[in-house]
């Protein structure tokens, strides 16, 4: 059995990567800030107190590896996320530290400690990444800022550790997790628009996404590495312009 560690387990995709992931018999590892529950074993970890107490990161690594079947790694699924939305002139220094420090340094910090698990299998690192590295909008400096500097890492690591560990990421548009729907209550004309404005004609589902991580931890994806692959339904190569 495969064994794969997800983060931001308990959000819209993070709770389908780890179902699609145990439905093809891994064995799934959940940390979120708030306690997940849809993996074989689930653990309250807070990222942003993980990169900034040292006492603290060392106890919620420890708890990480200690869960680990034998040791055992063979995925890791960079997922959480911190998403503040806010006109830069409202952005605080704090605001920006904390996006860094949850969609990055975090990041970072547990493909550092978990390296040499995924080695010895030969493993794969999947960052969950954003359209807004390519296309961003009004308010999300902190995100788009923070999720670029994610997929910088993710192909600067493919370059050092690409012989030995796969790492890519996956860039999602518009996603029907719970978040984004209940954004849209009482608007369904929003939610109508936001699906027209995708090329395809609707938004994705966090399926969709999860079993694109899937396959990119699969044997089936061994060439590809360094990648950001797209799942946007074609709305990052649609022209938006006031004709």
């Amino acid at each position: 059995m495969k064994v794969v560690l997800v983060t931001g387990a308990a959000g819209g995709i993070g709770s389908v990567l780890c179902d699609v992931f145990a439905q093809a018999d891994y064995y799934v590892v959940a940390t979120d800030y708030h306690q997940p529950t849809r993996g074989h074993v689930n653990l309250a970890i807070d990222l942003l107190r993980l990169v900034n107490d040292l006492a603290y990161q060392q106890v919620s690594l420890q708890a990480i590896a200690d869960v680990l079947p034998n040791g055992q790694l063979d995925v890791l699924i960079n997922n959480a996320a911190l998403q503040i939305v806010a006109p830069i002139e409202n952005l605080t220094l704090d605001n920006f530290r904390n996006s860094m420090d949850v969609n990055v340094s975090a990041a970072f910090l547990l493909i550092q400690t978990f390296l040499a698990h995924l080695v010895i299998m030969q493993g794969s690192i999947i960052n969950i990444a954003t359209i807004h590295t390519r296309l961003t909008k009004p308010e999300f400096v902190a995100y788009a800022t923070s999720k670029t500097a994610l997929l910088g890492l993710t192909q600067a690591l493919a370059v050092d550790i690409g012989s030995k560990v796969r790492v890519n990421a996956i860039s999602p548009a518009a996603i029907a997790t719970p978040m984004l729907q209940a954004g849209f209550t009482g608007n369904p004309t929003g939610y109508s628009c936001l699906e027209e404005h995708h090329p395809s004609g609707r938004i994705g589902t966090p399926t969709e996404v999860a079993k694109l991580a899937l396959f990119l931890a699969s044997d089936d994806s061994k060439f590809i590495n360094g990648a950001n692959i797209s799942i946007d339904g074609a709305i990052g190569v649609r022209l938006h312009d006031p004709a």
